[in-house]
């Protein structure tokens, strides 16, 4: 389904600035890309990305591997005018790749879109949205200022999609399904208020329904349990942030959670506050199969970081975001959204994103590596 644009193709077009060297196979392109350690677009950075560097590079640059036509779907994709368009939840429906988009209306309130391609690349948008936000009545006071970030997941043969709702008393967490992408059935609300995010696990653990959530205030990854889908508790602390890291100020849901042999593979994002504000990157962890609240592996550098123009510069500038996210044949499909302006296309072998997990901290290579944050203490 996924072109040869990750195993070797020649990428044409693109000038140094976007990060990728004219004429050259995108295999090498990434390993020059990587050499790259900062996330600026500086002098040094294009003075790297043009020569022949020999360095041993396993701890700088980015594991995902970005497609060299991002950003796949931004404002001049869409057959209305709107203000922006950011975060995708994702899944394979009837043989295509299928997007649901967060569109934020010249309003300024948000919608999801249906966006289809074939080739997981080219996406056409529809002109009506496929979820918009209820007005009037209890649905009014919860959602009617705007829903955003959906999540997809498979569950016994049905797609839920898990969604933040604003309304007049901040934002909560809405589960939905659907069959059919043309009709969804909402099943409520599955949160307090003020939780910004969440995502379904795509099969029961220990015989319930399971969902990673971010409560606010806060700034830590929660697992709640449900037997019914309604009535939700047995919450669990699963990621904290870490002092000094690159995830040190929050942390936060990305695509559901993708079953693998070790465990729970989940790929969230982490906010590290700078002198120049706010950067938000996307890690890794992986999780316990049957109990998702103890943390197997967790991976002490970004595997995606904004380095892109297009990631760097936007609605809020220097973000990579993730809702939504593919397996397929041993390799993970990350659709980002960049700067909250426009959906971009990563993909990194399962592998190589759960060696980085178990890495040790390099600047710790002489003592034992710092203990993955469980049960202690952005969408």
């Amino acid at each position: 389904m996924f072109p040869e644009i990750f195993s070797g193709a020649l990428t044409l077009g693109v000038d140094y600035s976007m990060g990728v060297i004219r004429g050259m196979c995108a295999q090498e392109c990434f390993a020059r890309r990587r050499l790259v350690g900062g996330c600026g677009a500086n002098a040094l950075g294009h003075e790297i990305l043009t020569k022949d560097v020999a360095m041993n590079d396993r701890f700088v640059g980015d594991v995902v591997q970005r497609c060299p036509g991002n950003p796949l779907v931004s404002l001049h994709d869409l057959p209305f005018r709107a203000s922006d368009i950011w975060n995708a939840g994702v899944t394979e429906f009837d043989g295509d790749v299928l997007l649901l988009l967060t569109v934020e209306t010249l309003q300024g309130h948000h919608q999801i879109y249906r966006a289809v391609g074939a080739d997981g690349r080219n996406f056409v948008v529809d002109a009506e949205p496929f979820m918009a936000p209820l007005s009037g009545g209890r649905a009014g006071m919860y959602e009617g200022l705007g829903i955003r970030g959906p999540r997809i997941t498979v569950l016994d043969g049905v797609y839920y999609l898990t969604y933040v709702a604003e309304g007049d008393h901040g934002l909560r967490l809405g589960l939905a399904k659907t069959s059919d992408f043309r009709s969804v059935e909402r099943l409520g609300y599955i949160s307090q208020v003020d939780v910004k995010g969440g995502a379904l696990f795509p099969a029961k653990i220990n015989g319930r329904y399971a969902v990673l959530k971010r409560p606010r205030p806060g700034a830590s990854i929660w697992v709640s349990y449900s037997d019914d889908l309604e009535f939700w508790g047995d919450d669990d602390a699963v990621i904290t942030p870490r002092g000094g890291y690159w995830d040190s100020t929050r942390v936060g849901v990305g695509m559901a959670p993708v079953l693998i042999d070790e465990g729970w593979l989940i790929i969230y994002y982490g906010e590290k506050v700078t002198s120049a504000g706010p950067l938000v990157r996307l890690g890794a962890a992986v999780l316990d199969r049957d109990d998702p609240s103890r943390v197997l592996a967790r991976s002490n550098i970004p595997i995606l970081s904004p380095r892109e123009k297009y990631e760097r510069i936007g609605n809020v500038p220097n973000v990579v975001f993730s809702c939504g996210g593919l397996l397929q044949d041993g390799q993970v499909h990350i659709y980002y959204g960049a700067s909250d302006s426009c959906v971009c296309l990563g993909t990194a072998d399962v592998r190589d994103i759960i060696d980085v997990c178990h890495e040790a901290d390099p600047q710790e290579a002489d003592t034992e590596a710092p203990a993955p944050t469980s049960g202690q203490s952005r969408s």
